[in-house]
């Protein structure tokens, strides 16, 4: 599996693309997402110094059918929408990916987080070239399952040291007892853990 996050630019000719570039400073975080039969149905929170001129520019925008606010404070609201412009959703789903939420859209840029297999990344990224919305990408990694990280071997001891409560703070169980416990010897199980916990640090750093 790989995980990735891409900035995503959204074309100012789909609704949101321009709400967020007329209003560079506010912050839209999309809590929920769906298709509908020809659009697309989500709750937006949205934070600006400038609420009103904000929801107003949404409300003059044709690509939004229609919007429900739910609740309003003096510089943030919660916002039901529906919209025949759902880009981002429909490349998405076009690729075959599970949305993350929530995700966030500031200036026209959408904030997206994925994980999923290298063949559907590459599928979603196609998607947005086919939609012309131009991304960056902060990272791309991919994930390393603890099975393959350690052998069998390892895996075990490490297991026993955690039921024991080796790793307890306090210890609930000395070098001496999970040795004895595993029918290893001290030397063994020291040098056993010593790798262990090396790799699952570099792993972790790396990461």
């Amino acid at each position: 599996m790989t995980t990735a996050k891409l900035h995503v630019t959204l074309p100012e000719e789909v609704w949101i693309g321009h709400v967020s570039a007329s209003h560079p400073e506010a912050e839209f975080r999309v809590l929920a997402a769906f298709p509908a039969e020809e659009t697309g149905v989500g709750l937006l929170e949205i934070s600006s110094s400038d609420l009103r001129a904000v929801l107003e520019t949404m409300d003059d925008q044709t690509g939004v059918a229609g919007f429900e606010l739910h609740e309003a404070a003096e510089e943030m609201a919660l916002v039901e929408f529906e919209t025949t412009e759902p880009l981002l959703l429909t490349s998405i789903q076009e690729a075959g990916l599970p949305l993350q939420l929530p995700f966030t859209i500031e200036d026209s840029v959408a904030t997206v987080e994925i994980t999923a297999s290298r063949e559907r990344l590459d599928a979603f990224t196609t998607q947005l070239q086919l939609f012309e919305m131009p991304f960056d990408v902060e990272y791309v990694r991919e994930m390393t399952s603890s099975e393959s990280l350690l052998t069998d071997r390892q895996r075990e001891l490490l297991d026993a040291a955690i039921e024991k409560g080796y790793y307890d703070t306090p210890r609930d169980c000395s070098l001496t007892d999970l040795a004895e416990a595993t029918g290893v010897a001290k030397s063994t199980a020291s040098e056993t853990l010593h790798r262990v916990e090396e790799k699952i640090i570099k792993e972790y750093c790396e990461r």
